[in-house]
C-alpha cells in the first residue's frame, strides 16, 4: 500500500478503516458468550426497526425504477417482510450456535518434547462489497461477529437507504451491549471512497468478499491487493447422460432456479447425451417453457428444432441469472467433463445418471467446488439445520472453496506447548 493511496482517501473515511481494524483486535479477544449476546441484540434491533427498514427499501425501489435500474437488480433489491424475518432468524440462530473461535483441533505435525495443537482464529477485518441484497449486510455482520471479525460494508447506490437503515439498527445493538462501533462500519455511496480505495487497504483489511453480478466480482479481483474470497452465481451445468431419466433432469433444472432471490446454483446449461430421444427433449423444453423458461440450443440441436433460439458461442461461459437454459448435444461422458471444466463457473455442477461408474467418473473428473449426483444444487442460505448458514458460494481454489460460512471467515493458529526440553 503506497502513501499516495492513503492520501487519496479522505481522513474521515480512512478513520473508518482504522476503526474497523482496531475493533478486530478487540473482537479477537472476546468470549463466545459475549459475541452471542451481540448477535441477540442485533436480531432484536432489526425486529424493532423492521417498519423503518421496509420504508427505506420502498424509497430505494421507487428511485431504482425511475432511474431504469435493470430488472435483475430491482428483484434482488426487494426486501419483503418475510425476507427480513428470515434474516432476523439467521441472527438468532447464529447466536445459539457453539462458538467456533479457539476451537482446538489436531495439528498436522508434532514437535519433539512438546504438545502441538491448532485453533480456529478470526481473520481480522473483512470488507463486503455488494450490490442490491440489503439483507446481506446483516447476514455478513452476523457471520463476522460470530467468528470474531470486524466488518466494513460497501453497498451499491441502488440500495443506499436500505443499507443505511440496516447498518443503523445493527450499530445501535453494538452500542447497547458495549462493543466498539468499529466492529461494523458502513461506507455509503458518495463519500469519496471508491471500491478500489477500499480493497487496496491491505495494511488494515484481511479479506474482501464481492457479492453480485460477475462484472462486480471480477472488478474487485482485478483491483484488490487484499485477499479476495470470490463468490460465484449462475452458469452451473447439468450433464443428462444416456441412462438418466427425463423426469429427474426436468425436476433438477426447475428446482435449481428456486433459490430466493439470487439464483446462485441455478442450472443454466444442460449437456445432453446424443442417445436421448428427440421426443424426450421436446417434452422437457415444453415443460420448461410452460414454467416461464427461455430455451436456447446449440447448432446441432437447432437444426432439428429451428423454432427455438440459437445460443451464441460466448454464452456457454456466461451467467444468464434469469430463467434461461441453453442445451448442447455431446457424444460421451468424457466430452461432457471436458466441456464443463472449460465453460462452467466451477462452483456447482450436476449429473443425472443411473450408472454408478458414470457418477464416480463425473465426480472425480469435474473441477468444481460442489458436485451433485441425481440431486438438485439449489442454494439455501439458511437451512435451519446445524450451522448451515451461508453468505454465498465460492468457486476459487485459493482461500476457502465452496459454501461461504463460518469456517470460511477463520484461519488456523498453531500452538506449541513445550516443557523446557529441546
Amino acid at each position: 500500500m503506497t502513501e499516495d493511496l492513503l492520501n487519496s482517501i479522505p481522513d474521515n473515511q480512512m478513520a473508518v478503516v482504522r476503526r474497523a481494524y482496531q475493533a478486530s483486535l478487540v473482537l479477537a479477544r472476546t468470549k463466545g458468550i459475549e459475541r452471542a449476546r451481540v448477535l441477540q441484540a442485533m436480531a432484536e434491533a432489526l425486529e424493532e426497526a423492521s417498519d423503518y427498514i421496509l420504508e427505506a427499501n420502498t424509497l430505494d425501489l421507487e428511485a431504482s425504477i425511475e432511474m431504469a435500474v435493470p430488472d435483475l437488480i430491482v428483484e434482488w433489491l426487494k426486501l419483503s417482510p418475510e425476507r427480513l424475518q428470515t434474516t432476523i432468524d439467521i441472527l438468532y440462530s447464529l447466536a445459539e450456535l457453539p462458538d467456533p473461535i479457539r476451537r482446538v483441533m489436531n495439528a498436522s505435525y508434532q514437535v519433539e518434547q512438546s504438545q502441538t495443537y491448532s485453533q480456529l482464529m478470526p481473520l481480522g477485518t473483512i470488507a463486503l462489497i455488494y450490490e442490491a441484497f440489503p439483507e446481506l449486510a446483516a447476514i455478513a455482520a452476523g457471520l463476522c461477529i460470530k467468528t470474531g471479525n470486524s466488518l466494513i460494508l460497501k453497498g451499491g447506490s441502488e440500495s443506499s437507504n436500505s443499507n443505511a437503515a440496516i447498518a443503523f439498527a445493527l450499530q445501535s445493538a453494538l452500542t447497547q451491549v458495549g462493543f466498539p462501533l468499529g466492529c461494523l462500519e458502513s461506507i455509503p455511496p458518495g463519500t469519496g471512497v471508491s471500491m478500489r480505495d477500499l480493497v487496496r487497504q491491505d495494511q488494515y483489511i484481511n479479506l474482501a468478499i464481492p457479492y453480485g453480478r460477475p462484472s462486480l466480482v471480477q472488478q474487485v479481483v482485478r483491483q484488490s491487493t487484499v485477499p479476495v474470497l470470490r463468490s460465484a452465481m449462475g452458469n452451473c451445468y447439468l450433464y443428462w447422460s444416456s441412462s438418466g431419466t427425463l423426469e429427474l433432469a426436468r425436476r433438477i433444472v426447475i428446482d435449481s432456479h428456486n433459490s430466493k432471490r439470487d439464483p446462485v446454483n441455478a442450472i443454466e446449461k444442460v449437456l445432453i447425451h446424443r442417445n436421448q430421444k428427440p421426443s424426450s427433449l421436446a417434452m422437457l423444453w415444453n415443460s420448461l417453457e410452460e414454467r416461464g423458461f427461455e430455451i436456447r440450443l446449440d447448432a446441432s440441436l437447432s437444426a432439428d428444432f429451428p423454432e427455438l433460439q440459437l445460443a451464441d458461442q460466448k454464452e456457454w461461459k456466461q451467467s444468464y441469472l434469469t430463467k434461461t437454459v441453453a442445451f448442447k448435444l455431446v457424444y460421451s461422458l468424457d466430452e461432457a467433463i471436458a466441456w464443463i471444466n472449460e465453460h462452467s463457473s466451477g462452483h456447482a455442477d450436476c449429473i443425472v445418471t443411473e450408472s454408478y461408474r458414470e457418477s464416480c467418473q463425473f465426480s472425480v473428473g469435474i473441477n468444481s467446488a460442489s458436485i451433485y449426483i441425481n440431486a438438485s444444487p439449489r442454494f439455501t442460505r439458511y437451512s435451519k439445520q446445524g450451522d448451515a448458514i451461508f453468505l454465498g458460494m465460492s468457486n476459487q481454489k485459493g482461500l476457502r472453496r465452496g459454501l461461504i460460512g463460518l469456517e470460511s471467515l477463520t484461519t488456523l493458529k498453531h500452538v506449541i506447548q513445550g516443557n523446557g526440553e529441546f
